[in-house]
């Protein structure tokens, strides 16, 4: 059985001087717009890096939420931030890494413990096996 989720834009006119918009499903975002100048300049409005490095973030905290709580850890607090980066190459753009800062507060691990589920985590969660990028992680473990 697949779960399946859904997300739609649009864009009009074609070229640096349209404007478009993108909703989920959920409603969590509805018609919130995006364009030139929210991609490639200051604007207000999103883009397709942060929508996914909010993705990349929630997935990898998530796992690794589940994963930490399944080895027994239910106590604490986890803060992460991806930083998508989006290069300029030969045939236009590539979104060339995912960059994961964890800031974490777990009660009763040991670091290396910490270092080898976040490992896990980073490397098996949905959207890491989605993106064909380089994905790297730093984390803080906080007593």
């Amino acid at each position: 059985m697949s779960i399946v989720k859904s997300g739609s834009a649009t864009y009009k006119p074609l070229g640096k001087e349209g404007k478009g918009s993108i909703s989920t499903e959920t409603g969590a975002l509805a018609n919130q717009p995006y364009g030139f100048n929210t991609r490639f300049k200051e604007g207000k409005g999103t883009n397709p890096e942060e929508l996914i490095g909010a993705a990349h973030a929630s997935c990898f905290t998530m796992a690794l939420s589940f994963a930490l709580s399944e080895a027994g850890y239910d106590d604490g607090e986890l803060n992460t931030t991806a930083k998508i980066s989006l290069d300029k190459n030969d045939d236009g753009y590539e979104i060339s890494q995912s960059a994961l800062t964890l800031d974490a507060s777990v009660e009763g691990i040991s670091e290396d413990e910490f270092a080898n589920i976040a490992q896990e985590a980073k490397d098996n969660c949905p959207v890491s096996q989605l993106l064909d990028t380089k994905i790297t992680l730093e984390f803080t473990l906080n007593e």
